[in-house]
This record gives C-alpha cells, sequence and structure tokens, in this order.
C-alpha cells in the first residue's frame, strides 16, 4: 500500500513545507514579532561571539517558539474550519494552543537573557 520512495516526491514535500511557513508568515501577526526576534538574537549573539554550547541552547529556543507557533497556526485554522460558528470549546481550545505558544516564548526569552545578559555585565 505504500508508495515507492522518490526523490521528486521528497523535493515536493519541501515545497509544501516552504509553502506552509509563506502562509504562516503572511497569516500570522505574531510570527513577525517572531521573526523580528530571531534576527536581533541572531545578530546579537553574532557580534557577542557567544560559544557554541550557547548558540545551540539559543537555536533550540527559537525553533522551539517557531514549532509552536506552526502548529497553533495549524491548529486556528483546522479549527476555524471544524467549526466556523463560534463554539466555547473552539475558543478555549485554541486559547489553550496559543498559551502553549506563550509558554515557549517566555521560554526562550529567559535562556535569551540567561545567555546574552552575561556579555552585557
Amino acid at each position: 500500500m505504500h508508495k515507492p520512495f522518490r526523490l521528486t516526491d521528497r523535493l515536493r514535500s519541501f515545497r509544501f513545507a516552504f509553502r506552509g511557513l509563506l502562509v504562516m508568515l503572511r497569516s500570522q501577526h505574531n510570527a513577525w514579532i517572531h521573526l523580528l526576534a530571531t534576527a536581533i538574537v541572531f545578530a546579537v549573539a553574532g557580534f557577542l561571539g557567544v560559544s557554541k554550547l550557547e548558540w545551540c541552547c539559543l537555536v533550540l529556543a527559537i525553533v522551539s517558539v517557531w514549532t509552536a507557533e506552526a502548529l497553533n497556526t495549524a491548529f486556528e485554522f483546522l479549527a476555524d474550519v471544524a467549526s466556523p460558528e463560534f463554539h466555547p470549546l473552539v475558543e478555549q481550545a485554541k486559547d489553550v494552543a496559543a498559551g502553549a505558544v506563550l509558554i515557549t516564548a517566555a521560554g526562550a526569552l529567559v535562556i535569551g537573557f540567561l545567555v546574552l545578559i552575561p556579555y552585557f555585565i
């Protein structure tokens, strides 16, 4: 029942993934905030010359936020299709998904401070 492995199918899946990222960036205002924060952290960390381990911590924190935002966006799209009319449980589910983004963003902020602030002290 499985389709055979084909490189063209794998390359096409990358195209779909990049299209999804563009959809997220075009439709979610918070994604622009994440993009700005990502650029600032990369610029500051590069300027300060943080260690490889510190880079790993920063990258993991950033990737966590982007992953949470992407999943939240997908969840919101699916919830809107499943329940086009207002439903209190859908609202709660969306709020919980947004809360997951907030948790990861707060954690990333703490990691950013822990890594970068010592360079300024």
